[in-house]
């Protein structure tokens, strides 16, 4: 069996599933999810002329005053009856309704009072309409926001609060099931006697996924196992993604191929030209998307953060869920790359991107040293210091801390 390129492969599991179904949440549930639907705007922003400074609020033609001080205006208040008169002013606060007749904001700086009486003594505003933000400058009724698809982060959701929503329209947060697989496994934390291994998978699929917006409905160590491994398989099947790692290769003690036709699913493709991670699986079982992640951490890092979690952004309704890279120079020389494309972990500083020494899949104290991936394609020739370099950011992957 031929392996299938990384583009092609996150192309055909995107495709497996559509987005969740839509449902509404109040702001503060909202952060982190993604638009179901435009965000538009349900008000002006500002509701009306406002004061962008601290000072008086004055007719343009009346410049340079003097001018007879007729009242005061707040943020909150509600603009008076009265016109600001030629001649007159009204001392204005930040935030405040620009009272009716007034165009204008000299700054209290460039003035100075002699009891009603306010005259300029700096250089004055030096236009009509300055220190005033104008009605609907930022936003207004009907405008369009944001788009669907949108990521909500604070300042999306301080935009929709200003825009006059209490809630939401946002995708279902995807439900994933996490299958660490080996007989090898201990619990993290438990005794680890000669023969077995902390089991480190799982709790960090759960922060990457946790991370991204979804929720982990059950997290399990299973045995190398036909049986048990099928039955696990099955009672993960309420899931919209079940997430496995280990048991993807072809030895003996790969399981989770014949596991997952064992309980009624199939498999769709098998095996990325990519390296790290070569035996990755994705499948179907039920309403589930299963994705089979290789047992070597670092492979799991990667795999989970190239294809996981766009899954997960794609069923939560993202926009573009998968990650673009960026140029970067390179600090070290590198060889050229053979038919699998590299996923080189790298320390990313000052633009430059510099190879750790050890890329073993399962040297995890090199990996979390790194916060980059160097991205080099099938077949690209050898590299020098300096050339030019796709990356991949661990915040841009989304497998940041």
């Amino acid at each position: 069996m031929s392996l299938l390129p990384v583009e092609e492969a996150q192309a055909r599991l995107l495709a497996l599933a559509a987005p969740l179904p839509a449902t509404s949440a109040p702001l503060a549930q909202a952060i982190g999810r993604y638009l179901a639907e435009p965000l538009v705007a349900r008000r002006d922003q500002p509701w009306t002329d406002l004061s962008a400074m601290d000072g008086y609020a004055v007719r343009w033609d009346d410049l340079p005053g003097p001018w007879t001080l007729a009242g005061e205006m707040a943020a909150g208040a509600v603009p008076p009856a009265q016109i600001v008169a030629p001649g007159t002013t009204m001392r204005i606060f930040t935030g405040a309704p620009l009272p009716h007749g007034a165009d204008t904001v000299v700054v209290q700086e460039d003035v100075a009072a002699d009891g009603a009486t306010i005259r300029m003594t700096g250089d004055g505003p030096g236009a009509k309409g300055r220190h005033v933000r104008p009605r609907a400058s930022d936003f207004g009724t009907g405008d369009q926001l944001l788009p669907a698809g949108t990521r909500l982060g604070p300042a999306q959701i301080a935009l929709a609060a200003l825009a006059g929503h209490a809630e939401l329209p946002i995708r279902s947060a995807p439900r994933i099931a996490i299958l660490s697989t080996g007989d090898e496994l201990v619990p993290p934390g438990a005794p680890c006697p000669p023969g077995k291994l902390p089991a480190s998978n799982g709790i960090m699929l759960r922060a990457m996924i946790e991370g991204a917006g979804g929720t982990v409905i059950a997290e399990s160590l299973v045995p190398d196992d036909l049986a048990t491994l099928t039955q696990a398989l099955r009672q993960a099947g309420e899931a919209d993604i079940i997430v496995t790692s280990g048991g993807a290769s072809v030895g003996d003690h790969d399981l989770v191929r014949p596991a997952l036709e064992a309980a009624g699913g199939s498999i769709d493709f098998w095996r990325i030209a990519m390296r790290p991670g070569k035996p990755l699986i994705v499948g179907r079982l039920g309403g589930a998307i299963v994705l089979g992640l290789p047992g070597n951490p670092v492979s799991a890092l990667v795999t989970g953060a190239l294809f996981l979690l766009p899954l997960l952004r794609h069923l939560a309704g993202a926009a573009d869920p998968l990650p673009r890279p960026r140029l970067a120079r390179l600090g070290a020389a590198m060889p050229a790359v053979g038919g699998r494309t590299d996923f080189v972990r790298a320390i990313l500083e000052d633009d430059i991107a510099t190879p750790i020494g050890f890329q073993d899949s399962a040297a995890m104290r090199a990996a979390a040293q790194a916060n980059a991936l160097i991205l080099r394609p099938a077949g690209s020739p050898p590299a020098k210091i300096g050339d030019k370099t796709q990356l991949l950011d661990w915040q841009t992957l989304g497998a940041a801390g």
